[in-house]
């Protein structure tokens, strides 16, 4: 009867480390934050049934972030869940310098607004809550964030995601429009040099 649990046990172990070994080397630096958690009650016959409902937002420092919700009657296993589905739908933001964004960018959700600037080195992340754990997590290092609506965590993680999609790099205009990245750099007005913009 004692060897049983250990032969279950070790199967578990095994299929846990067989699972992930594909993705092992891109989730292996994958910061992850928590950003909110909610107790829901539900009325049922026999009085109230709890369940936790959990805000991930899960990122590389390189330039990937996602964002997920997972909902169970323990916090753990909520926390899980939204882990496992921010990790899914991690999206891809080009960094100037690897440590700001390209340009300005404003998102909206729902009721919820954000306004986000790019800015010089040693500004810091100048931003609160929901959107600040997104910003940390993509990577930022320096950057202006504000909101002006609704603070639903949930509204505001998505319209941060919003603003984030749009973003775009000098080499991605450029390849729109047919033209060099120099051609676009030699307009900018912030000391940025072509190069740069390239390598981000």
């Amino acid at each position: 009867m004692a060897q049983q649990p250990q032969r279950g046990g070790g199967d578990r172990n095994r299929r846990d480390r067989n699972a992930p070994a594909a993705a092992e080397a891109p989730e292996s630096d994958i910061i992850e934050k928590l950003v909110h958690i909610n107790r829901v009650a539900a009325t049922v016959k026999g009085g109230r049934r709890f369940s936790f409902a959990a805000l991930m937002v899960v990122g590389d420092g390189k330039g990937r972030v996602g964002f997920g919700h997972g909902k169970a009657r323990e916090v753990p296993e909520a926390i899980r869940k939204a882990t496992e589905e921010a990790k899914k739908t991690m999206i891809h933001v080009p960094l100037r310098e690897n440590r700001t964004l390209h340009h300005d960018g404003n998102g909206r959700w729902g009721a919820g607004k954000i306004m986000m600037r790019a800015a010089p080195p040693g500004t810091g992340v100048i931003a609160g809550g929901p959107m600040r754990a997104v910003l940390e997590t993509l990577g930022v290092q320096d950057v202006v964030g504000k909101s002006t609506g609704s603070s639903n965590p949930y509204n505001m993680i998505r319209a941060t995601f919003e603003a984030l999609k749009v973003q775009s790099s000098p080499r991605q205009v450029a390849s729109k429009r047919g033209k060099k990245v120099a051609d676009l750099m030699g307009r900018r007005n912030d000391g940025a040099s072509a190069p740069e913009a390239v390598e981000s």
